[in-house]
């Protein structure tokens, strides 16, 4: 049987500068956003909310992908160290309320799972309409050079900027929502994709380390 490689399978080329390029030449920028209780806010800011959030959602020409990422959330290093905490205590009072409370969270988490979730706003941009706002237009993308072909690092620079505008666009969007947002760098970016096909070492807080030539 042939040996048959993981990336064979990925649709991304090569992450860099905080940009995830696809084997079709399409950009993609990931953001990584806050999250608010809904729940607990009143009526009018409920209503405040929805507003703008469709006011957003009404404001986009391009297509926006929301992610959520849910996961098992790993507190063994916490419990070590309640741990350890317990046994450094001089005073034999703040020990026995150390050990009450690590006893506890034990009890607590026993046959349960505590999940922790992650959003993001994958934000894209392709090739094709770098290149139409430029004065070589379609003919570029005939070339070897152009979208179907290499991609030269002035044609990549042009798509990541623009891509960039994009990402700018749907932060400012979403803090009008009351969220905030971080792009995710390329490490970032990376370890997000390892903990997608690795989920059982990402949640016992193991990531692989990265090799600093491919950190952008």
């Amino acid at each position: 049987m042939i040996g048959v490689s993981t990336q064979q399978f990925l649709e991304i080329d090569q992450i860099r500068e905080g940009v995830i390029l696809l084997k079709n030449r399409a950009l993609r920028g990931i953001l990584m956003v806050s999250s608010q209780n809904f729940a607990l806010k009143s009526e009018d800011e409920q209503t405040a909310t929805i507003y703008s959030f469709q006011n957003f959602l009404n404001s986009l020409d391009f297509s926006v992908q929301i992610l959520v990422q849910s996961r098992k959330l790993n507190i063994t290093g916490y419990i070590e160290k309640l741990k350890e905490l317990e046994k450094g205590q001089t005073n034999e009072l703040l020990k026995i309320q150390t050990g009450d409370y690590r006893k506890f969270i034990e009890e607590l988490i026993k046959g349960s799972s505590i999940m922790s979730k992650n959003f993001f706003a994958v934000v894209p941009f392709t090739f094709f309409e770098s290149q139409l706002q430029t004065k070589k237009g379609i003919k570029e993308l005939l070339r070897p050079s152009g979208v179907l072909g290499q991609v030269s690092e002035e044609q990549f620079q042009r798509a990541k900027n623009q891509l960039w505008q994009r990402m700018e666009f749907v932060a400012l969007g979403l803090r009008r929502c009351g969220l905030t947002t971080i792009p995710l760098s390329t490490e970032e970016l990376i370890e997000l994709f390892w903990t997608y096909h690795h989920p059982e070492e990402a949640e016992v807080g193991y990531y692989p380390e990265l090799p600093p030539e491919i950190i952008q």
